[in-house]
């Protein structure tokens, strides 16, 4: 995929995010506390800050707090591996769910192309680290890529006997199970009306371009480093004759200032919480509220793509539909945090939802069945959506000792970003060849039974490399001397 520069030509991914992303900790890069600063004086939400009744539920839906195993394996989302390495469904950023995005950017080959399994030695390389990552005894969160076909049905079946009704019929073309998991999500979001997607990217090229349509305004404002720009080949101008503009370059999500300033109109502000290629980094609550009224100041709405938004409650000390209220629409995913199989859903005013399903079977979205997916993420509502607040305050004692541990074990520059985790994920940056990293974490996968990292991906100048960190149920085992100690047997192996 590529964009274009400031005067117009086009340039690859991988020199568009070295020309605008300092490394973590330089200058320019995300500060020591985090990106934002608190705001006095908090403007207006936007539309859909009250939850509506949920009505009458669907169809052989039950409730079942905390019930049963789920489609995933607890935790959050492998997004950062997919694309280059189908079978590293946690590496970066992974946790419960399959993966969906490549580390791209100079971290993986062939981003945007085929899956990592081109041939032998891929396959080989591919089985070697998923036995290593099953047969470890401690890890810090298990993927659902991880399990065989059995494992996987058996999981599915189990957990979503406690969430709906077994003999109940399946969906056609979207009822049934799917509409239950509409209706939860759109209470849970405080929303009135919500259409599932069979994916996010679907969701958010649909959703971004209806509202070009209702504002007569195709550009849409958001980072460089959000997902449409990363992760989706172009998607918004090659598909949906959108055209997007950058507010600010910086590791973070835009100022109320920066947005008030974009020097051309736009009619849409998309907002990316967490911000994930910057660090899963999200803004402090004031500071998000200037910023969408800010936007509406320039008569723009508001879409926030919260593929991640369910673990972000714990930062901003706000319930879901509060956060969600703040936007015209929203987007979320069911296999990051929640562990799914696959699915998201677009919540937002009846109008926009109905317009959304039209255009959804124009992108061939119209699937006959998808329940095995909707159960999954009606188990992940109910199983791990009231867990993440434990995992996002562990990951900051994880962070905190894995800084701790490659500094008393003498690694040279590396870091954490951010240093204190906004979410239960976060990024881990060394000076070492990327191949280095991943013998390295591969090694004490095999010989210890322990799994710190999956994968290191290059980044940044030459001999640096990032991986990304989730911590999810398995994680909580762990005490802060535990990854201590295993921060210096891995870093006792590298080079």
């Amino acid at each position: 995929m590529s964009e274009r520069s400031e005067h117009g030509e086009p340039r690859t991914q991988q020199e568009s995010r070295q020309a605008r992303t300092p490394l973590p900790g330089t200058r320019g890069g995300p500060p020591p506390g985090g990106p934002g600063a608190p705001r006095a004086g908090a403007s207006r939400p936007g539309p859909g800050g009250a939850v509506p009744s949920r009505g009458a539920a669907a169809p052989g839906a039950r409730s079942a707090a905390g019930g049963g195993a789920g489609g995933g394996g607890g935790g959050g989302e492998p997004e950062g591996v997919r694309r280059a390495d189908p079978a590293a469904g946690d590496g970066p950023a992974g946790g419960g769910g399959a993966a969906e995005d490549s580390p791209r950017d100079g971290r993986a080959p062939a981003a945007d192309g085929p899956a990592a399994a081109d041939g032998p030695r891929d396959a080989d390389d591919r089985a070697r680290h998923v036995a290593a990552w099953r047969a470890s005894t401690r890890v810090l969160w298990r993927s659902s890529a991880e399990r065989t076909v059995r494992e996987g049905l058996t999981a599915l079946a189990a957990g979503a006997a406690e969430v709906y009704a077994m003999d109940s019929p399946v969906d056609l073309y979207g009822d049934g199970p799917v509409a239950e998991l509409e209706r939860r999500t759109a209470a849970l979001l405080g929303f009135p009306a919500a259409v599932h997607f069979p994916t996010g990217t679907m969701a958010q090229q649909v959703a971004l371009r209806c509202w070009a349509g209702r504002t007569g305004n195709r550009t849409v404002a958001l980072h460089p480093l959000s997902h449409p720009e990363v992760h989706e080949r172009s998607a918004l101008s090659v598909v949906g004759g959108l055209r997007t503009v950058h507010p600010t370059h910086e590791p973070r999500l835009p100022s109320a200032e920066e947005v008030q300033e974009l020097e051309e109109p736009f009619g849409t502000l998309m907002l990316e919480l967490p911000l994930r290629d910057a660090g899963f980094v999200l803004p402090e609550w004031d500071d998000l509220v200037a910023t969408v009224g800010a936007a509406r100041e320039r008569d723009a709405v508001v879409h926030v793509d919260g593929a991640r938004l369910w673990e972000c409650g714990t930062h901003f000390g706000r319930p879901l539909d509060e956060i969600a209220g703040l936007a015209d629409s929203v987007y979320v995913s069911f296999y990051k945090s929640l562990g799914g199989l696959s699915g998201a859903v677009l919540a937002g005013p009846h109008s926009l939802v109905e317009e959304a399903r039209a255009w959804r079977h124009r992108y061939g979205g119209q699937v006959f069945q998808q329940y095995p997916a909707a159960l999954s993420g009606l188990v992940g509502l109910e199983r791990e959506l009231p867990r993440l607040p434990s995992y996002v305050a562990h990951a900051r004692t994880v962070a905190a000792a894995l800084g701790e541990g490659l500094a008393a074990a003498g690694v040279p520059w590396h870091r954490v970003n951010p240093p204190v985790p906004q979410t239960h994920q976060f990024q881990v940056w060394l000076p070492v060849e990327a191949d280095a990293a991943n013998a390295a974490a591969l090694a004490q996968s095999e010989e210890t039974g322990v799994t710190l990292f999956r994968r290191w991906f290059p980044d940044g100048p030459p001999g640096m490399c990032r991986t990304e960190v989730t911590v999810s149920a398995e994680g909580l085992r762990w005490s802060a001397g535990d990854v201590g100690e295993a921060a210096a047997d891995f870093a006792r192996r590298l080079p």
